[in-house]
């Protein structure tokens, strides 16, 4: 399954590649275009029933949006599934060590070791990387226009994220129960990471505990604009972790909800959630936990995983 608007290269010349790798190795493959994205999660489902049957896998192509959209249909089904990187930060496959180039990525396809992976959850809505919300479901919304207006690149991205780090407004005010313990807190953001990857770049000392079976949350103590340009400066050079504006903490489980108001709510409050780069609106109370059902990932096999390491190392 690909995602014709994912990444910024020559998406045929890709898959040109990619096929070239799995005729040579006598593989039957299809390539599925996503036409309708509020239409993948039935179309994983299917798909995945059909490879479970016939000793096969599902591959999703695209970046870390496009694959949490085909994991959500898929997960549960105790399917193989496979990743060929083509966005723009690639954050769940470069964690896997899976190539970004398309050869190599395809080639993990035939020769790769299948390994459980943790899946986090907000309200039955599937992450890999992260959920959030507040300023970042906010920052990606405007880095989505900025992508759509000059096109994707990590460049776009950088400059989007600081000119909506100058135009912050806002704050939430949130209760959050973690194992017994409630903790008011007024923050611009709430960011749960389930990524060692991405939360070992920005400094968390948290990164370590997405290898036992936990998640990581931070929010950040009110600053003003300046304060957030810094902590974002840290972030860059790996050091958020150590700023005094930074709370953070690991997690089984956590319910997030609005302080209550002397006002009754005929309805529960609705709140905008970013789940691995795509926003939608959730009720509240949001429960964050990790799923029952791990997702069956193709990665390098353990010989190519130790050489990558041994290489890194050196």
């Amino acid at each position: 399954m690909f995602n014709p608007r994912s990444g910024a290269g020559d998406q045929a010349q890709s898959h040109a590649r990619v096929a070239a790798v799995l005729e040579a190795a006598a593989r039957p493959h299809r390539f599925v275009a996503i036409e309708r994205p509020e239409a993948i999660g039935e179309l994983a489902r299917t798909l995945g029933e059909r490879a479970c049957d016939s000793d096969g896998m599902v591959v999703a192509a695209g970046g870390d949006g496009t694959i949490n959209a085909v994991v959500q249909g898929l997960i549960g089904s105790g399917c193989r599934f496979g990743v060929l990187p083509m966005g723009t930060f690639n954050y769940f496959a470069r964690n896997h060590r899976i190539p970004l180039e398309p050869e190599g990525a395809a080639r993990i396809l035939i020769t790769g070791a299948v390994r459980p992976v943790q899946v986090g959850t907000v309200n039955h809505r599937v992450f890999l990387v992260n959920a959030s919300l507040g300023l970042y479901p906010r920052l990606l919304e405007q880095r989505e226009q900025a992508k759509r207006q000059f096109g994707r690149s990590r460049l776009v991205a950088l400059l989007s994220a600081l000119f909506s780090l100058l135009v912050e407004r806002g704050r939430l005010r949130l209760q959050l129960h973690v194992e017994g313990i409630r903790d008011d807190v007024e923050t611009s953001t709430l960011f749960v990471g389930n990524n060692r990857l991405q939360l070992d770049q920005v400094g968390l000392v948290e990164a370590a505990s997405i290898d036992h079976g936990l998640l990581a949350a931070l929010h950040l103590k009110p600053v003003d604009r300046i304060g957030l340009l810094a902590l974002a400066f840290r972030g860059s050079l790996g050091l958020l972790g150590e700023a005094d504006e930074v709370t953070s903490f690991a997690f089984r489980e956590m319910t997030v909800s609005k302080p209550p108001s002397h006002l009754r709510r005929r309805r529960s409050p609705r709140i905008k959630v970013a789940t691995d780069g795509e926003t939608g609106a959730m009720t509240m109370p949001l429960h964050f936990a990790i799923s029952p059902d791990p997702l069956f990932l193709m990665i390098p096999p353990p010989a190519a995983d130790a050489a990558c390491a041994q290489f890194d190392d050196g």
